[in-house]
């Protein structure tokens, strides 16, 4: 996935009426991350702070509205470099759940999930 800056993010996003999140901040460790989707996307409280967790809640998204959200992760590199193994799971969970609530899915509502990665 190639990294764009946010003004283009937030152009693309905003023409497809999407919903625009962003992480805070450039966290460097497995768990800040989450923290930090966690609070871009407004998880539940009972958000359980693991990967599973994480899945579970991008394939869920109930509690916003529908439509297409889109997670504007900024400085990812520095989770990368940190911590590459933490970088690989939390990104593999991310396309799992973009691929899971893909349009073609048959799902029954419309809510969607893309990941875009931000230059700094």
């Amino acid at each position: 996935m190639e990294h764009l800056s946010i003004k283009t993010i937030t152009d693309r996003a905003r023409a497809r009426g999407a919903y625009l999140h962003a992480m805070a901040g450039h966290p460097a460790d497995k768990l800040s991350t989450l923290d930090a989707i966690a609070e871009a996307l407004s998880f539940p409280d009972w958000f359980g702070r693991n990967l599973d967790a994480l899945y579970d809640c991008l394939t869920d998204l109930s509690w916003l509205p529908s439509g297409e959200h889109v997670l504007v992760w900024s400085g990812s590199d520095a989770l990368k470099q940190a911590d590459p193994r933490g970088y690989l799971a939390i990104r593999s969970v991310l396309s799992d759940a973009e691929r899971a609530l893909a349009p073609a899915g048959g799902r029954p509502d419309s809510r969607r999930l893309t990941l875009a990665l931000a230059d700094d």
